[in-house]
């Protein structure tokens, strides 16, 4: 809690110390620097001490000889005397005095070394033309930024283009080799700015073979390749976005021709707003925009195909305050709540400390909150709120204050004020205190308090008195009370009478060359006669008697001398006191010639012969030798019945002039040009226009502006001056001389309001004088979060925000809206709580409302709001929590059939994966469907149990074909349609004609354990379902297969069993005993010839079609075995075998053949 200097002024107050300055996060040791200074200073009273610590253990740089200690202060300075090493490490500073601790940021001290390449020779590398390469750099670790080139020895940047390009890692890739790739010096250099370092790696040589034919001309057929990847690796890949940092993905692809690279954003199409690097390859992901995570895919294309990655990019963002904690003054025996708020990803994780130290139990702490109770001069102490995650750390100091002071009031007894009758007034009452004060206003020792409708005493004890009489002159007392005691102040209001222009200038009309008078007469109080100002002003200028010859002020009446038609325009006089002013304006009007300007000429011609079409226009041309010599321009355009014009020339410029006809026809050819006219110099004949003034920082203004061209200099020495001052305060203007065409103003208040103006000159003097502009200073960021923070539920979706708006002196630049910031914390079926995904929502203007859609119903969010100006953001207000009704489901994932029958269809399917409520059951609907105009009545089937996922379905007509929608529903309602068609059976009895399959794996295992084999040895024989069409087994081709299977059947078994003995025997118990799940384990070096008999794993593959066809594929690593008399299928149409009629029906066997048929 900073005391103001005032209070110190008038009671010693002890304060609890402030870090004041402290240096960057890190200081980076360069060897060109003579030293380094470790910054870290404070206030408080009594004087801070200070003590630091390096990586975590207590440093005393008093100690160390070499290192020099400022006085009254914590910074120290390392020299830079070449031993640099020993001091490197992360610095902390701790000021303190005998009320508490404040704590300083990390401070980390880096002492680069300075990256080399190592020395190595490389053999030239040999590529076969049309062949992809890559060329590795593989560069040095340095202090980021790395930047990496490739060149030639002679410094010549290798060209890069859609075939040859760098990649992000800095190696040099080529889609296919060309002849031309071909040379000794390709070098790879690395530079590195913050420590301004480049290294050079050893030259590398690529000599690129020739084969059978070549690239140019276009490759025949056979030459072309089909896009693969040289980076990245694989199908997939994940990035990470750190908030406020750009992403960078990246697509590399071999091919002839060389494939072309397209990005997008998966569901959102071409992302058009990001930028493309490295001709198309690498896809720029903002880092400070909204909405950017999620599965993105590049794909590589040429005319034989195309390939593609795509990547799931994650956003994540360093620690940040939501809520910063404040530092705060408090009554003995008040409750302090300090509050600190942090947002990140991953969620930072959040330490407080007290005075430097990890806090202890005896402070009730509440999530985020420290709540100290009934608190006590001895609770007064630095608290310290740090937030980190991999991203990055903040720490914030809140001093706490805990006292109680009798009421000091900062404003001076006896302030005078004045005002005017029918205007309002401000006195001022300053109080300090705790607890706060409560302020009262009397008037002329009278014990009756000052109230009424145009009296307002305002929070910060200032008296505000509206519309003035003459009767409120007097003395005022500002009485200041507390519980420890009573202060007083007294003000004085003297009210004036208002100034009047009695007698305002006249317009007037006037000669060119003669003189002109305008007169102002005003009344004023006469307590005003040495502050009393009379200004006059032409067209919103100021115009200053006494800096010209032209103008002089006499007695209120202002005397222009030799009229001249500038002087024409809008003469306003301004009467101006302390207190009010009074304006009136008059137009002079001169009469008179248009005077030619200094430079000037006038071109006679005689027409030439305009073949029978009158001439309706001349045109003049010019061609100078100086700016642009050669080249003819427009100068003038005369009516066709003129044979001579008076040209305005600029100075310093030799002309050449040249003249053509136009009549309805068409422009006639030119005349000659006429001898050359040089112009003597002379002043600028205007000034620069289009005048920006823009803040880039806060404590600056930037001025630019339009130069002139060349040609309007008018001589040589062309300068701009720049003037300006505040328009807000009595200020003098402030000028300087330039030659370029900006200016900045450094040392400016925040966001404060300027006149400007740009003048021209050069060596024969200056231009006209200058229009003013006005502009401000540089923003800042806003300093206040809007307050009074609402949410209105609307729908399911959709809510409407309101808020407070942020005083305009909180702003500190020019509002450009409002922005809310939400998240959604968890869906309200479940009550973990994990915070997703920002989501931010701008309202550009004033306003106090906005409206956020696309919440996810039946979910709890928070929001926040902030303004933000040109700079940047404000803090964020209060973090409000809202929950969203119920919404309808989402469309379910998965709907499939999972078994047909003659007369049944049995349904299975998977819940939304959003159900945006409690869900209350499913809607079915069915209906016939074959292949007539007329569609079946629409059946209905309302299904209340929601954790229901299959439905079977009866009394179907065969042979036909059905059309099914599924809906889910809440008591919102019912979400969308998901359609499935299947048709029934011709008939239900359908056989099995099924072979065996036979696994056995033989390992031979040696003493030498450098000779170890494997074989596995597999035979498999199946058919398909059998035919519902009968004959099929009297035909010879059938016989004739179904014999030579099982001749093949018979050869495997008896293979097997030969392999088994030659193996050697084991005992099985031992084996069971060694890997007592053989499927777990796998095939490895202890694993010798055995058959699997495990009967708890179906055939793994099968899949069924509504035809009744079945295809068998491989089994993994089961052997199975059945009986004729029990097989059966599952209902996704895969086999389920048994080999022991004894053995037990497998319960489990259905679920995990459901689980392999896609949806």
């Amino acid at each position: 809690m900073d005391i103001p200097l005032e209070v110190l002024t008038h009671a010693n107050i002890e304060q609890l110390p402030t870090i004041t300055a402290q240096s960057p996060g890190a200081v980076i040791a360069l060897p060109s620097e003579e030293s380094f200074a470790v910054m870290c200073e404070a206030k408080g009273n009594p004087e801070p001490e200070f003590r630091w610590t390096k990586n975590g253990q207590e440093f005393d740089p008093s100690l160390d000889p070499l290192l020099r200690k400022e006085e009254n202060s914590g910074t120290f300075v390392i020299p830079n005397n070449g031993n640099l090493t020993e001091y490197q490490g992360t610095y902390r500073c701790f000021a303190f005095n005998k009320l508490g601790t404040a704590v300083s940021q990390e401070i980390g001290f880096m002492v680069p070394k300075i990256p080399k390449f190592p020395k190595e020779g490389f053999d030239p590398f040999e590529v076969e033309e049309g062949q992809p390469f890559i060329l590795k750099c593989d560069p040095p670790k340095g202090i980021p930024p790395l930047q990496i080139y490739w060149m030639t020895m002679y410094l010549q940047h290798i060209e890069q283009d859609d075939r040859v390009s760098m990649g992000l890692n800095g190696d040099l890739y080529f889609s296919h080799v060309e002849e031309k790739d071909s040379r000794r010096d390709y070098c790879c250099f690395a530079a590195f700015p913050k420590i301004r370092t480049i290294v050079q790696k050893s030259a590398m040589s690529v000599v690129v073979t020739t084969s059978t034919y070549g690239l140019d001309p276009p490759p025949a057929p056979a030459q072309i390749t089909k896009p693969s990847l040289l980076t990245p690796p694989g199908v997939r890949s994940e990035a990470v976005l750190v908030k406020g940092e750009d992403l960078r993905l990246e697509c590399i692809a071999e091919g002839i021709p060389t494939p072309k690279v397209e990005w997008e954003k998966m569901g959102h199409g071409r992302p058009e707003k990001f930028r493309l690097e490295n001709h198309g390859k690498v896809l720029v992901v903002p880092g400070d925009e909204q909405d950017v995570g999620g599965k993105y895919l590049c794909k590589a294309k040429n005319p034989l195909g195309e390939v593609v990655h795509y990547f799931t990019v994650t956003v994540e963002e360093p620690p940040e305050f939501l809520v910063e904690p404040q530092s705060q003054l408090s009554m003995i025996g008040a409750d302090v709540v300090i509050k600190c708020s942090v947002s990140g990803s991953p969620q930072p994780i959040t330490t407080w400390s007290v005075n430097g130290v990890p806090l202890q139990a005896n402070r009730k702490i509440f999530d985020d909150t420290i709540i100290i109770q009934n608190g006590q001069p001895s609770d007064s102490a630095v608290y310290q709120c740090e937030a980190s995650n991999k991203h990055g750390k903040i720490l914030t100091n809140a001093n706490i204050m805990i006292m109680n002071l009798y009421p000091i009031i900062l404003t001076s007894d006896g302030q005078e004020y004045s005002a005017v009758e029918d205007q309002g007034v401000m006195m001022h009452c300053k109080v300090f205190s705790s607890p706060p004060s409560t302020i009262f206003w009397s008037k002329d020792d009278s014990s009756e308090l000052v109230t009424g409708p145009r009296f307002t005493v305002h929070d910060n004890g200032s008296l505000e008195i509206h519309t003035i009489e003459k009767g409120d002159t007097g003395q005022y007392t500002c009485l200041a009370k507390n519980l420890e005691g009573t202060s007083a102040v007294d003000a004085m209001l003297y009210v004036k009478d208002p100034t009047k222009i009695v007698a305002p200038p006249q317009d007037q009309s006037i000669l060119i060359g003669t003189d002109a008078q305008l007169s102002c007469l005003v009344e004023f109080d006469e307590s005003f006669r040495g502050d009393f100002e009379l200004l006059w002003q032409k067209d919103d200028e100021e115009i200053s008697p006494n800096n010209t010859d032209r103008y002089f002020l006499e007695e209120g009446v202002l005397h222009i001398v030799n009229v001249s038609h500038r002087d024409q325009g809008e003469y306003r006089c301004v009467a101006r006191t302390p207190v009010d002013s009074d304006v009136a304006s008059a137009r002079l009007i001169v009469l008179g010639d248009v005077p030619l300007f200094v430079q000037s000429v006038k071109l006679r011609w005689i027409p030439g012969e305009d073949h029978n079409s009158s001439i309706t226009e001349f045109v003049i041309e010019f061609e100078e030798n100086k700016w642009q010599p050669g080249s003819w321009r427009d100068l003038q355009r005369v009516p066709g019945n003129h044979n001579s014009a008076v040209l305005d020339l600029h100075g310093h410029v030799g002309y050449r002039f040249r003249v053509y006809a136009v009549n309805a026809v068409g422009a006639g050819p030119p005349s000659k040009p006429t001898e050359r006219y040089l112009t003597p110099p002379a002043a600028p004949d205007k000034n620069p226009e289009n005048i920006k003034i823009e803040g880039h920082l806060p404590h600056e203004m930037d001025i630019n502006w339009e130069p002139l061209s060349p040609i309007e200099h008018n001589g040589p020495g062309l300068e701009y001056k720049v003037s300006y001052r505040r328009q807000d305060v009595e200020d003098e203007w402030k000028e300087h001389t330039v030659k370029r065409h900006s200016f900045v103003v450094r040392n400016t208040p925040t966001f404060v309001p300027y006149e400007i103006k740009i003048q021209a000159k050069n060596h024969q003097g200056w231009g006209p004088e200058p229009k003013m502009v006005t502009g401000y200073s540089g923003e800042d960021f806003p300093s206040a979060a809007p307050d009074d923070v609402a949410v209105e539920v609307m729908n399911s979706s959709v809510v409407k925000v309101t808020w407070k708006q942020v005083p305009k002196d909180k702003l500190h630049g020019h509002l450009g809206g409002y922005r809310v910031n939400w998240w959604r914390m968890r869906s309200l079926l479940h009550s973990k709580q994990s915070q997703g995904e920002r989501h931010t929502a701008a309202f550009p203007g004033s306003r106090s409302h906005g409206t956020v859609s696309g919440l996810v119903p039946f979910s709890e969010y928070s929001l926040i709001v902030m303004s933000f100006n040109g700079r940047g953001n404000g803090p964020g207000s209060k973090a409000v929590n809202f929950k969203t009704p119920e919404g309808v489901p989402e469309k379910i994932p998965v709907f499939r059939v999972a078994d047909v029958q003659k007369r049944s269809i049995s349904l299975a399917w998977t819940p939304p994966l959003e159900p945006n409520g409690i869900l209350t059951g499913y809607l079915l609907e069915y209906q016939l469907i074959n292949d007539t105009e007329e569609a079946g009545p629409l059946q209905t089937v309302n299904i209340s149990k929601p954790d229901t996922t299959r439905w079977h379905l009866r009394d179907l007509e065969p042979l036909s074909k059905y059309r099914f929608q599924l809906r889910s529903c809440t008591s919102t309602g019912c979400g969308s349609i998901v359609n499935l068609e299947s048709t029934t059976l011709e008939t239900s009895d359908v056989r099995a004609a099924f072979g065996r399959l036979y696994r056995c794996k033989h390992l031979i295992r040696c003493r030498d354990e450098k000779a170890k084999a494997s074989q596995s040895h597999r035979a498999s024989l199946s058919t398909g379902l059998a035919s519902v069409h009968t004959g099929i087994s009297s035909q010879g081709w059938f016989i004739g297969l179904m014999s030579a299977i099982a001749l093949l059947t018979l050869v495997v078994l008896i293979a097997c069993f030969v392999n088994r003995n030659k193996g050697g025997k084991y005992s099985v118990k031992e084996k069971e005993d060694l890997h007592p799940d053989v499927e777990s384990q796998g095939i490895n070096d202890d694993t010798f010839c055995e058959y699997s008999d495990n009967d708890e794993k179906p055939l793994k593959g099968s899949q069924h079609s509504l035809s009744g066809g079945l295809k068998a594929e491989d089994s993994g690593d089961s052997l199975v075995d059945y009986g004729d008399d029990d097989a059966q299928f599952n209902e996704d149409g895969s086999f389920i075998g048994e080999y022991a009629a004894k053995k037990e029906k497998r319960a489990s066997a259905e679920i995990k053949a459901t689980a392999q048929t896609p949806a």
